[in-house]
């Protein structure tokens, strides 16, 4: 028999209707899917997952399966799970999910541990939450891991220290690092799918409200880039004069946080650090200000401050619960704080997704081919090879329509030739 915890397997109806929805918007996973079901590349491999339990994500689980591969799969976040989703995995595709949307910290570890207890050849992370129990608690697992894969920024950052600290005991491939994920996801997909959970959530027009983007990477590039486009006025909030400086050609002001505090309407934190909207914000916004986090962890906003400096909360709507400060401020937290566009709307579209779950399947398939060849890599961060990224694209490019020139012969000669000039 096989072992799952979801919150209720009647919701598989619905879950399968979403899933294959959601597949017919994601060209090339499925190109790989058709692939990988005839090949089997990951033939007798077990995988253990930690994603966001979506409908985009199950497409990639049942692709992996399709490849031959042994699959468990449980939550990186638990406000993320779709319900319906973890039901249809498990009833219609025979997938062992561990997750329930809203479940607490314990559990939460529990379905970890529940997916480890497969004994998994492949890690695949999405915050490197896997990666952390493994090294803490699991390490008699560390002897059957080839190797992991870890999809976004949070937990690149994480793996990177480990290795800069020699603690890392398997190598990773940093799906975060490819360009047809973070150009992509990071920009389009967070811009648009942030904006998304928070107007389901609140219901406010943005056009004409100071809208606070704290850090701009890709994500913030994304989310501020949308702000603008909706008609709101956007600040940013950065450390790195580079990207400050790259904000201000973007058409964007840029400030400190104590200039901001006093006229943002809405803050949004995408840095992956922690308590980026604390204190010096917290303790100078304005009265019915809204604050929200599009990073992997709900470290961004620092809700231990909120609660210490606060005669009441309160939930006023799904999602949305109100801090009133000592001062008579009301401050609003939307999604506890965690990953506003997964927890309060449905995160990236599939379209945008599809390429992030491509890179994780070839990745997979490439850490297997390595050990069939014999080959392994060492206990390092890698990034997704050029060729496995360059692929990608142009298995997307194909599935929009989309054809694109090549260099002649006489340009190929002339790019290599140092001799030629004016």
């Amino acid at each position: 028999m096989m072992d799952f915890d979801v919150k209720d397997k009647n919701l598989a109806a619905d879950g399968k209707n979403r899933i294959e929805w959601a597949e017919a918007d994601m060209p090339v996973l499925r190109s790989i899917r058709k692939d990988f079901s005839q090949e089997k590349p990951l033939k007798g491999i077990k995988i253990a997952a930690c994603l966001h339990v979506t409908t985009e994500t199950a497409n990639l689980m049942i692709t992996l399966k399709e490849g031959g591969a042994d699959v468990s799969l449980c939550a990186s976040n638990p406000l993320s799970t779709q319900d319906d989703v973890a039901a249809s995995l498990v009833s219609d595709y025979g997938i062992a999910v561990f997750a329930i949307k809203g479940e607490d910290n314990e559990t939460y570890y529990k379905h970890i541990n529940s997916v480890l207890d497969s004994r998994p050849n492949i890690t695949m992370d999405d915050g490197a939450d896997l990666v952390s129990v493994i090294h803490s608690k699991r390490k008699d697992l560390i002897a059957n891991i080839v190797a992991g894969t870890e999809e976004t920024t949070t937990g690149v950052i994480r793996l990177r220290s480990m290795e800069e600290n020699k603690v890392l005991l398997y190598p990773i491939i940093a799906v975060n690092e490819a360009k047809t994920k973070h150009f992509f996801d990071n920009r389009y997909g967070t811009g648009q799918s942030t904006l998304d959970g928070i107007m389901r959530s609140t219901n406010i027009l943005l056009a004409g409200r100071r809208f606070v983007v704290v850090g701009y990477g890709w994500c913030g590039r994304g989310v501020a880039m949308r702000a603008k486009g909706m008609g709101a006025d956007v600040i940013i909030l950065e450390i790195n004069p580079l990207k400050a400086l790259e904000a201000r050609m973007d058409g964007f002001q840029v400030m400190k946080n104590t200039e901001a505090a006093l006229i943002g309407d809405i803050f949004l934190s995408v840095t992956g650090n922690k308590n980026v909207i604390g204190e010096p914000i917290l303790s100078r916004c304005k009265d019915r200000t809204i604050v929200a986090n599009s990073g992997h962890f709900d470290a961004e906003i620092d809700l231990a401050y909120l609660k210490k400096n606060s005669k009441s909360v309160r939930k006023v709507k799904p999602m949305v619960e109100e801090y009133v400060m000592n001062d008579g401020r009301r401050i609003y937290v939307l999604a506890e704080g965690r990953l506003v566009n997964l927890g309060a709307a449905e995160g990236h579209p599939a379209s945008v997704m599809d390429m992030s779950f491509a890179n994780q399947a070839l990745s997979a398939q490439y850490i297997i081919k390595l050990k069939n060849e014999g080959s392994s890599l060492e206990k390092k961060v890698y990034t997704v090879p050029e060729d496995i990224d360059k692929n990608i694209a142009k298995l997307k490019l194909a599935s929009m329509g989309i054809e694109i020139d090549k260099l002649t012969k006489e340009q190929e000669e002339y790019l290599s030739s140092w001799q030629s000039g004016t």
